[in-house]
């Protein structure tokens, strides 16, 4: 049956036209209802009684907002960035005043009665049900010493480098339970209520708020979309679910490395983009010139090894490295191909991705204890928290969820927004069915599970028992994709086989000398091949898990000083040829491979060295069970034989004699999986964030091309699917130009799709693509399914 009542926004209308010349005795209420003066608390004393036949010049200051229906639940999220006068009144009080600005601008009070003179805010979610005041001259109402000011800037936990820091401008909004036609705010500072001179401890005390709907309100800070349209392709005519995956992304790297500012950037913040991709400087310093490691990596090997000491000991680059400046200038960064310490995947990058067809992606909680304590010891650059890589582990996951919240909110409540944790198979068909985009979580760092090879002082070795109950911890946590190992050694396998300056790491993290041998198992590996660069660090040893003959437990104090005394060691010459690791899985290596195996999760084996792979390989072909491969390893062909997936992608340059060249990795791909009998996808892995090489523009001085190119990206230009059309992208006040600056964030997914396609690739070349997510899920559930078999075997 239709409802006859009024919208509330409706009724507050009307009540305002009402109350401008109702002179009615102030003691009749609606439907004959008994008038709440009982007791009731209100900014004038004895009101109840003033009011009672006063005339009309006599009454107490404020406005009669008339009878208000129960709000709906739902109204504290559908509220989220709508302009609005903010109107309290006391619990019991039948008339409320405005919230304004006091003459001197630097606070406010509720004392308007007037909307003219009332301030008009917009509400800015931070979180879910939870808001940020922010009025028509950019200023926000927050709590100092339990009363509102009015300030244009706000501190955060980044800026005071204080992880449990608020700023006393969020409020969260709550229905009174004694009125429920009003709204309660409550401080996540203060822990009190909004009341109507300053903030109260008791909801029962706190003012009752009525949302005015109004105009005139300011623009919040945000990034642009550049986009227009809305998503539609789900599901391909056959019913397998449409669209790409990204197997290997690291969206919260901003939380790993001590959580500072060694990788600068967040994916978001709650306080929004001002703070999530702010100035630099504060880390990276004046230039840039505190930016050790991104300086160290994106030199590689042009870099003079004395220009890296001297930069060590100085804690400064020899000369400008960056302009430091972010949102809204964003001068240098964020720059993927050349720029590897700043966020790539702010989260409206991420949206405009999906909105060219991403639909699912793997998140990896990934972190460096060696970087983070050779920056932080050195005094190069401050963190907010430990450097253990478990610490920053938990923290992604936790920022994970909580951005899912984040962008919740901004959609109008929980499971309204696109992104979506999953934890199986069937939730990521779901959710990419329903449109959205699934996000898988992963870890993928060394010293997983505080798995070390040499533990710390007074610590064991993990033992069986101790694998097994972090296994059922990160499960319960949502956690589905294990590396079991990275860059370094660990007490389940040798570290991934990196040379240059991770040989330097893997010394500091574990006092041994490099492992490295020239016998090795003929096998296609991603990092564990080739000269090792530091020949007279390298002292093979036939115990792997034997004591370390070297103490470097003084690293994380002083690296510089700890390292000194080894220098000798650092200067010999490479050794040339064909090296890799001379340990495999251990024991305990093993153990967690079947582990893993038991839940039915993800096992990511790129980063094994050559013998752990060979052996996790055996143990894989002898439970016939799927693994994954997302930085490109296929084990020539032999992982989509037991129903895996790798990852694949464009060449950068387009050959101007023939056309259509730059799709070719991923045709050749799908070849071999079709020859394997298996299902023709394979997705991207973008490893952004991840300190990885990213795709150069085509066009320009920084074109790596060795032939001139054609075909530029023009705009507007549309999605893949038709639904979407996408203009020039903006950093705030700066345009980017793809062709002659390439991928410079996830956002230019489309665009590298758009890229393709201009030079020939067609629609059926790009379908198996566009079935990734499709193959991706088809692999999670034959590991659920292979799981449940061998159970029972």
């Amino acid at each position: 049956m239709p409802s006859c009542k009024l919208p509330i926004t409706a009724l507050v209308a009307l009540a305002f036209v009402l109350s401008a010349c109702q002179r009615d005795d102030e003691n009749a209420t609606p439907n004959n209802q008994t008038a709440p003066d009982q007791g009731q608390q209100t900014t004038e004393p004895d009101q109840g009684e003033a009011d009672q036949g006063t005339p009309p010049d006599m009454k107490p200051a404020g406005v009669e907002l008339g009878p208000r229906d129960p709000l709906a639940e739902d109204q504290v999220y559908t509220v989220a960035h709508g302009c609005y006068h903010l109107a309290a009144r006391a619990p019991g009080a039948s008339r409320s005043t405005f919230a304004a600005a006091n003459e001197g601008g630097d606070a406010f009070a509720f004392g308007a009665i007037e909307q003219d003179d009332a301030a008009r805010f917009v509400l800015k979610p931070s979180d879910l049900a939870t808001y940020l005041l922010y009025d028509s001259d950019a200023h926000y109402m927050l709590v100092e010493e339990e009363t509102f000011v009015r300030k244009d800037k706000l501190e955060s936990d980044l800026t005071t480098l204080d992880d449990a820091f608020l700023p006393g401008a969020q409020w969260r909004l709550e229905i009174s339970p004694d009125d429920p036609g009003s709204f309660l705010a409550f401080n996540l500072r203060t822990q009190k209520y909004l009341g109507v001179d300053q903030v109260v401890a008791s909801p029962q005390d706190a003012a009752l708020l009525d949302l005015v709907p109004t105009e005139g309100c300011a623009e919040y800070p945000e990034l642009t979309l550049d986009a227009m349209g809305e998503v539609t392709q789900n599901t391909f005519d056959d019913g397998d679910v449409w669209g790409i995956v990204d197997t290997h992304s690291h969206i919260m790297s901003n939380f790993g490395f001590g959580g500072a500012g060694i990788f600068h950037g967040s994916p978001y913040h709650a306080l929004g983009v001002e703070h999530a991709l702010p100035d630099c400087e504060m880390f990276h310093g004046k230039d840039g010139r505190q930016d050790l490691f991104g300086y160290g990596f994106d030199k590689g090997s042009e870099l003079d090894p004395n220009d890296l000491l001297v930069s060590l000991v100085t804690g400064r680059t020899p000369e400008a490295n960056h302009n430091t400046d972010g949102y809204p200038t964003f001068t240098d960064w964020p720059n993927a191909p050349f720029s590897s310490t700043h966020q790539t995947q702010y989260y409206r990058w991420i949206q405009r991705a999906y909105m060219g067809g991403l639909r699912l992606v793997v998140q990896h909680a990934t972190t460096n204890q060696i970087i983070c304590e050779l920056l932080e010891g050195s005094g190069a650059q401050p963190t907010r928290y430990g450097c253990n890589e478990m610490v920053a582990v938990d923290r992604i996951i936790d920022e994970t969820r909580k951005m899912e919240r984040y962008i919740d909110a901004q959609h109008g409540g929980p499971g309204k927004g696109w992104f979506r944790v999953v934890e199986s198979p069937a939730q990521a068909r779901e959710v990419i069915k329903q449109g959205k985009l699934a996000v898988v979580l992963g870890i993928e760092t060394s010293n997983i599970f505080d798995c070390f090879l040499v533990p710390g002082e007074g610590e064991s070795r993990c033992t069986e028992a101790d694998v097994t109950a972090a296994l059922d911890e990160y499960y319960e946590k949502g956690v589905r994709v294990i590396f079991p190992v990275h860059k370094y050694d660990n007490a389940f396998s040798a570290g991934d086989g990196s040379r240059e300056i991770i040989e330097l790491g893997n010394f500091a993290m574990t006092g041994h000398f490099s492992n490295f041998t020239d016998d090795c198992p003929d096998l296609p590996s991603v990092f564990d091949k080739g000269d090792v660069s530091f020949g007279n660090l390298n002292m093979p040893r036939m115990d792997y898990l034997g004591p370390p003959p070297n103490d470097v437990s003084g690293f994380g104090m002083d690296p510089i000083k700890t390292l000194v005394g080894y220098a000798d060691l650092f200067m010999g010459a490479p050794l040339q040829g064909d090296y890799c690791q001379n340990a495999g899985l251990t024991d305990l290596g093993e153990f967690l491979i079947e582990e893993l195996m038991a839940r039915g999760m993800v096992i990511e084996i790129d980063h094994l060295p050559r013998r752990s792979y060979e052996r996790a390989f055996e143990m894989l072909v002898e439970s016939d069970y799927p693994a994954v491969g997302t930085h490109g390893n296929n084990n020539n062909g032999k992982l989509y034989e037991l129903g895996g997936v790798s990852k694949t992608g464009f060449h950068t340059c387009a050959d101007p004699e023939t056309p259509n060249t730059r799709v070719g990795r991923l045709t050749r791909r799908i070849d071999q999986i079709t020859e394997k009998g298996a299902y023709p996808a394979e997705g991207f892995g973008f490893d952004l964030n991840g300190f990885a090489g990213y795709i150069k523009p085509r066009f320009g001085e920084k074109s790596t091309c060795p032939q001139p190119q054609a075909n530029p990206v023009e705009y507007p230009f549309n999605s893949y699917d038709g639904a979407i059309t996408f203009t020039e992208p903006r950093l705030g006040e700066r345009s980017v130009d793809y062709n002659t600056e390439g991928f410079v964030h996830l956002g230019m997914l489309p665009e590298l799709i758009e890229d393709v396609r201009r030079d020939g690739a067609t629609d059926a070349e790009l379908e198996p693509l566009f079935r990734s997510a499709e193959g991706y899920i088809r692999m999670w559930e034959r590991a659920e399914r292979r799981s449940a078999e061998l159970a029972n075997e």
